[in-house]
């Protein structure tokens, strides 16, 4: 696919002042609750450029070959494999050894990953190949340093507002919307009647709503341009900005805080239980004002439920295919039943998620308008 040499929209540099604002306003807040203006640059940046890139690169090729024309996707590939068949013993030698040195699920992403990465450097050529560099990695860059000062901000609203102080109150509008019942009643349930085996999966689905964000930055950057990408990073910025507003009037941890069974009952071999006493931790040091050396991966906020907010900006923006918005649309079925089982989030922040999306969409994603876009052709003229 070719990137689009000119944007068919205006940016919008409005909604990056936001951003400036929040940047400089941010040295002043963290002196004020004595935080370090220091990030965990290793752990971050291995989490966010290797790992992150490596999944969201194979989620990208995955949900291309569900919903983009076979002709894009595999046609040229396809032919330049068949016409080269020393190329194919190569890959399967190259997977067999990342299976030996990592696992399996590993070697298959690393290989998508490299045979993807192959794929758009033979299909761009020059100019372009920089380019389709250059759409990707200003927004994901972006995305990047805007996520860091989320977090800085997260850290200092914990220091300043007690973060579980709205908890009883959303648990109270929970038992209301459930009939008497609460989330941690269902989730205490679901252990009790599925295996562990069960729960992994569960987290699985959890944790990779990550990659969809990466996945479709990718996608739209190749195939509508970098302004485009840029207005998607704006979009899912927006909504982390509205959440750090709104955590900032109610905070709150999520249903497992108040649960006072949870740790004795939920699976203690899940990464998802480590991660909910090291935030319970952390978040009763920031208040209580111990020092802490560097700003890391701690994010407190359950209302509203980002895991819910993301995803449904990431269908807004690749609605254009129809059958990548519909597969996202179950995965993220799958991911309210995830959230709720995991005794993640309350159901007022799920349904909070959704009222933040709609309007981050359209505070920054509406002024994009379907008729004044062309679409990025491949090589062969086939629409994107």
């Amino acid at each position: 696919m070719n990137v689009p040499t000119k944007s068919p929209m205006k940016p919008n540099y409005w909604q990056y002042g936001i951003g400036m604002l929040m940047a400089l306003a941010l040295v002043p807040v963290l002196r004020s609750q004595h935080l370090p203006l220091r990030f965990d640059w290793i752990t971050l940046g291995i989490a966010y450029w290797f790992f992150l890139a490596a999944e969201s690169i194979f989620v990208a090729v995955l949900l291309g070959l569900i919903g983009l024309p076979r002709e894009q996707m595999l046609g040229p590939f396809l032919t330049r494999y068949r016409q080269n068949g020393l190329r194919i013993v190569v890959l399967l030698f190259f997977f067999a050894i990342l299976g030996w040195l990592t696992s399996w699920p590993k070697a298959l992403v690393l290989s998508v990953d490299v045979l993807a990465l192959l794929e758009l450097h033979n299909r761009q050529e020059g100019k372009g190949l920089r380019d389709a560099a250059a759409s990707v990695f200003a927004p994901a860059a972006y995305l990047f340093f805007g996520f860091l000062m989320v977090l800085a901000y997260n850290c200092a609203i914990v220091s300043v507002r007690f973060n579980f102080a709205t908890d009883p109150a959303l648990a109270a509008i929970d038992r209301w919307l459930l009939l008497g019942h609460s989330v941690s009643e269902f989730a205490h349930w679901s252990v009790q009647t599925f295996p562990i085996s069960f729960f992994r999966v569960l987290e699985f689905i959890y944790f990779g709503m990550f990659p969809q964000i990466g996945a479709t930055l990718i996608l739209v950057a190749l195939c509508e341009g970098r302004t485009r990408a840029l207005q998607f990073v704006q979009t899912i910025l927006l909504s982390y900005y509205l959440a750090l507003a709104i955590f900032f009037l109610w905070p709150s941890q999520g249903p497992y805080y108040l649960c006072p069974a949870h740790f004795s009952r939920f699976p203690a071999s899940l990464q998802v239980y480590n991660l909910q006493r090291t935030l319970i931790r952390h978040a009763l040091a920031l208040w209580q004002h111990q020092p802490i050396s560097r700003i890391s991966t701690d994010y407190f906020i359950a209302l509203p439920c980002m895991h819910i907010a993301q995803p449904m900006v990431v269908i807004w923006f690749l609605r254009r295919w129809r059958r990548i918005a519909l597969a996202l649309a179950f995965y993220d079925l799958l991911l309210i039943d995830a959230v709720l089982m995991l005794e993640q989030h309350y159901v007022i922040d799920i349904i909070a998620g959704f009222l933040v999306a709609g309007l981050a969409i359209a505070i920054a994603g509406s002024p994009f308008h379907r008729k004044n876009i062309e679409p990025a052709t491949t090589q062969s003229g086939v629409a994107a």
